[in-house]
């Protein structure tokens, strides 16, 4: 018996298809698209459609077609497969995949392939919505040509928007750990999208490449400060340098603005950590406050000001500015030049340990002696200087990376 039930298990497993893989995406621009497998790419996650394990059961061969318009994201959803358990045989149930991928993209879809290219031709018609902000180029190795792009700023009222929108944040499933869609009726959002312009048959078409979503959060009594909910730029354009402009444009589109005070950002991820430092330092290099000479003074509440009015960035991010720079500034060869610097990023570092040790005196004084030793055991001093030497250690060599990024800038 029992090995007649690994015979069945094992039969079982072979209809067990990693949702990763079976999710194919295309951004298509000509009908020959379509059949192109380098044109093709797959999520980083799917795990908030298909759980945890990132599995589909009751098929073999299974391919989930979402290929979209490159500008209007028009959208053919198709399922493939070689073979599917019956419930009659087999006394499963296959897992609906359909209903589960309908949840998150929005209605109106194509189900069959001559719908979609027929749309194709339509796609000539499409525009960018909102406000043009910023237009920039960048050399494309493979079709030895410089390729224009465009970062406008749109809201719900321009036509059309929300329906494209609807469409557009479907890839934050596939490619944001937590992502979630937002509450488009606040007016509170603002949304920035690039473009790229592309040739077709002699006529200028745009293609989608990514959006930044931020939220105005209100400040009394009468300013704003915006936060970066979700960036994402698609595969297919990733690692050359959108996300970079992107944040860039929309600090500059802030800048203008008196009534915003600075800009954060919602659960940065690390990627976007390392872009924002990018970013950040290659607005702030030319301010007085950061020349070399005042960098050696030491943080100071000037940088903190400058950085806030004129390029609107917060305190904790002016001050990751500042050690950036003074690495920059800093001959690390030299040993009283190199030690200060160690001192002066240790003493931020340090900074919730210390908070740690003054909450632990405080229980010191409130609770018996053997509810402090339940409380918390002392920390180890040693452990703590190693660790401090490794946080110190861990921030230089990504503050080296920013600086060579900016070097190549």
């Amino acid at each position: 018996f029992s090995s007649g039930l690994t015979a069945m298990e094992k039969k079982l497993a072979e209809y067990k298809c990693n949702t990763n893989e079976a999710i194919n995406l295309k951004l298509v621009r000509f009908p020959e698209d379509l059949e192109d497998d380098n044109t093709t790419f797959n999520p980083e996650y799917s795990h908030q459609v298909f759980g945890d394990d990132e599995v589909a059961f009751g098929y073999k061969g299974l391919k989930i077609l979402l290929y979209y318009i490159a500008g209007n994201l028009s959208t053919l959803f198709r399922i493939e497969y070689t073979s599917k358990v019956n419930e009659k045989f087999d006394c499963v149930e296959a897992d609906d995949v359909e209903s589960k991928i309908r949840e998150i993209i929005p209605p109106g879809f194509c189900t069959n392939t001559d719908d979609f290219v027929s749309l194709l031709e339509k796609e000539v018609n499409f525009k960018p919505f909102g406000m043009l902000l910023h237009t920039y180029s960048v050399h494309n190795e493979d079709a030895g040509e410089d390729i224009m792009y465009q970062i406008y700023k749109a809201d719900m009222t321009c036509p059309g928007f929300r329906e494209y929108h609807e469409r557009l944040q479907t890839f934050l499933m596939w490619f944001i750990e937590t992502a979630s869609f937002i509450d488009v009726d606040d007016e509170r959002w603002n949304y920035f999208l690039v473009f790229e312009k592309y040739n077709k048959d002699g006529a200028t078409l745009f293609a989608t490449v990514g959006y930044m979503t931020v939220y105005n959060y209100y400040v009394y009594p009468d300013k704003t400060r915006p936060r970066v909910s979700q960036m994402l730029i698609l595969p297919p354009f990733q690692g050359e340098g959108h996300g970079a402009q992107l944040l860039e444009t929309v600090h500059r589109y802030y800048m203008s603005s008196p009534t915003v005070l600075d800009i954060t950002a919602e659960d940065p991820s690390e990627n976007y950590v390392k872009l924002r430092d990018f970013v950040l330092v290659k607005l702030c290099q030319d301010l007085l406050c950061f020349s070399p000479g005042k960098l050696m003074q030491g943080f100071s509440q000037e940088m903190v000001m400058e950085a806030q009015q004129k390029l609107k960035i917060n305190k904790q991010h002016t001050r990751r500015v500042y050690e950036i720079l003074r690495l920059r500034a800093t001959d690390m060869g030299d040993a009283e030049q190199s030690r200060s610097y160690r001192l002066d990023v240790k003493r931020r570092l340090i900074g919730p340990y210390k908070k740690k040790q003054r909450e632990l005196a405080k229980m010191r004084r409130c609770l018996r002696p053997e509810e402090l030793t339940n409380q918390l055991n002392q920390i180890d001093l040693n452990m703590q200087h190693e660790q401090l030497e490794e946080s110190f250690q861990q921030l230089v060599s990504e503050y080296r990376r920013v600086l060579e990024r900016l070097a190549q800038a």
